[in-house]
């Protein structure tokens, strides 16, 4: 998930990325919180607290993810092409990887994004032999389309029942379990009911298309070195912040009021639930646009410090990503300590900003010893088939090995 981390182009770049990733990696951890990791899905937004985190972060947190995931294919690919390696099976193996990394989290929490990413991630790959950027934006602005689910609306019109019914994991036996399953009940539901669940939200909602099409910009931002640029040029920043904004703002508070929620159970209507999605996608994009452009704007500040503190984890993301729900699990479920029925939402977010800043903290005394984070260099390593990629700072010059990736 920090793939840009250690890419050879000028400091500047490199830290705003970082700032950038470890901000969402602190969006998911609020969502997540409101959520009580996937156990008190409605509670997250029945109140303010939970209201605030989903207005803030809902659908965003992770769209600034799958853009710096396109970004950061796009440099290693870009670096590698300059020396003249062809990267691109090492890349497959490293997404297989990811993956399998995924896969293991997904067995604790269901929810995790990992898999998502790897998998869909494989796009990246005949993405980056399209050399026009304007190709590229094309092929973004089919995928923000929403096509397969214009397509479903379409049959479900036309009669068809399948595609007319309600989402698979609208029914699903998954969240009960989660609830008040033992620890062993959850790992089997997750590791067969869960990967269910996980794609029939991902479907239901448009993001397999809209992380795609997050993808193809994440490229053809790195191709034009805009981050390098917003980095240092407070009118684009502003302008992104402005622009951004006034369209989240017209369609959170005009458009949105306007799109009928959709019923569930068997009055569920396909319709409003397919304009819904869209809706939130557009929310989403332009929400990120202004959130983006605002981080910028502090980053160009006296005030750069504040945006500074998410560098640390931001270097480190998926190695603290994997220690949310290693530690908010046992602590919110029945099989552990249940405070999911006894923290309400403001406790909940509360507890994880103070475990955010933990986190902040230990990431500053990690990287002054280390080069990468536990995670980070596990799979570096097993993505070049090296181990003997240096871990600890200036123990011997690195190998030429392992300066071929990030």
């Amino acid at each position: 998930m920090n793939d840009a981390s250690g890419v050879q182009v000028r400091p500047e770049r490199i830290e705003f990325v970082d700032a950038l990733r470890g901000f969402a990696l602190f969006g998911l951890l609020m969502v997540h919180a409101a959520e009580a990791f996937s156990v008190g899905l409605s509670r997250g937004t029945d109140d303010p607290w939970g209201q605030a985190i989903f207005f803030l972060f809902g659908s965003k947190a992770f769209a600034i993810f799958a853009l710096l995931f396109g970004f950061s294919f796009a440099t290693i690919m870009g670096n590698q092409r300059g020396r003249g390696v062809d990267f691109t099976s090492r890349f497959a193996w490293r997404l297989l990887l990811l993956m399998a990394i995924g896969f293991i989290h997904s067995l604790l929490y269901a929810a995790e994004i990992l898999r998502l990413l790897a998998f869909l991630g494989l796009l990246l790959i005949p993405l980056d032999r399209v050399r026009s950027n304007y190709a590229l934006l094309a092929i973004s602005g089919l995928f923000f389309l929403q096509i397969p689910l214009l397509i479903q609306w379409m049959l479900a019109n036309w009669g068809n029942a399948f595609a007319a019914s309600e989402p698979y994991f609208a029914s699903s036996y998954l969240w009960d379990t989660l609830r008040n399953g033992s620890l062993g009940e959850i790992i089997r539901a997750n590791a067969t009911e869960g990967n269910l669940v996980k794609w029939s939200i991902n479907w239901s909602f448009g993001r397999v298309s809209e992380i795609a099409g997050l993808f193809a910009v994440g490229v053809i931002i790195q191709r034009a070195g805009f981050f390098a640029r917003i980095a240092k040029d407070r009118g684009i920043a502003l302008a992104m912040l402005v622009i951004g904004g006034t369209i989240f703002a017209i369609l959170e508070f005009i458009v949105k009021p306007m799109v009928p929620g959709s019923p569930s159970g068997a009055e569920f209507a396909i319709g409003p639930f397919t304009e819904s999605a869209i809706l939130f996608q557009w929310i989403g994009i332009s929400a990120i646009t202004a959130q983006i452009g605002l981080l910028a704007l502090v980053w160009n500040s006296p005030l750069q410090r504040l945006v500074g503190l998410f560098k640390g984890p931001g270097r480190m993301t998926l190695t603290l990503y994997v220690a949310h729900s290693f530690v908010a699990v046992p602590i919110l479920y029945q099989f552990g300590l249940g405070m999911a029925e006894v923290w309400d939402t403001q406790t909940r977010i509360l507890l994880a900003i103070a475990f955010f800043g933990l986190q902040i903290l230990f990431a500053h005394w990690w990287y002054a010893r280390y080069r990468y984070g536990p995670l980070e260099w596990t799979w570096r390593a097993a993505t070049l088939n090296d181990w003997k990629v240096p871990l600890r700072r200036h123990p011997q010059p690195p190998s030429t090995n392992a300066s071929t990736i990030m």
